[in-house]
């Protein structure tokens, strides 16, 4: 998956002409190549970077899965762009943890909401978003961190039993 991905991005930027994001992309590398490659040598290096990669997955994974699969959100409903933020996501409560281990994306509605905004300003913007919502009247959901992990095996059980109902079906 890792490679793919890599493949991917650097192919959308080279098509997309974005050679910014090439020259950015490319010190990315260089600057790790010049870190670990005396170290490790080129094997070794390309070795580490998926190896980092493929232990990073699981946790990008998980803090992006429990803000978005647990919510219910249909659709068929014709909803406002603002609506649509907040309701398709949720928060995890702010906690010193929280922050770090999700990397201020625990924030997740206002992550929708104001995506180029510095990560570490959204527990600044959270309570003008809380009143937001509460003037037009839409749920602004904040839960523990236990609660979305255990919202994502739900989830994924329940979607489990659909596809297993279809599957089986006689």
């Amino acid at each position: 998956m890792p490679v793919y991905f890599n493949l991917q991005s650097m192919q959308v930027m080279y098509l997309g002409r974005y050679w910014r994001d090439i020259v950015w992309v490319s010190s990315f590398y260089i600057r790790y190549f010049i870190t670990f490659g005396p170290f490790y040598g080129i094997f070794g290096t390309v070795l580490l970077i998926y190896l980092v990669k493929f232990l990073e997955s699981p946790w990008i994974a998980c803090v992006t899965q429990m803000s978005h699969i647990p919510m219910k959100m249909s659709r068929e409903e014709n909803r406002d762009w603002l609506s649509t933020q907040v309701l398709a996501t949720c928060n995890v409560e702010q906690s010193f943890f929280n922050d770090w281990f999700t990397g201020h994306l625990n924030f997740q509605i206002e992550h929708h909401l104001f995506p180029t905004m510095p990560r570490h300003n959204y527990q600044k913007v959270a309570p003008l978003v809380r009143s937001l919502c509460a003037k037009h009247g839409l749920q602004y959901v904040n839960k523990p961190i236990l609660k979305a992990f255990g919202d994502i095996v739900r989830s994924l059980k329940k979607s489990a039993a659909l596809w297993m109902d279809a599957y089986y079906e006689t």
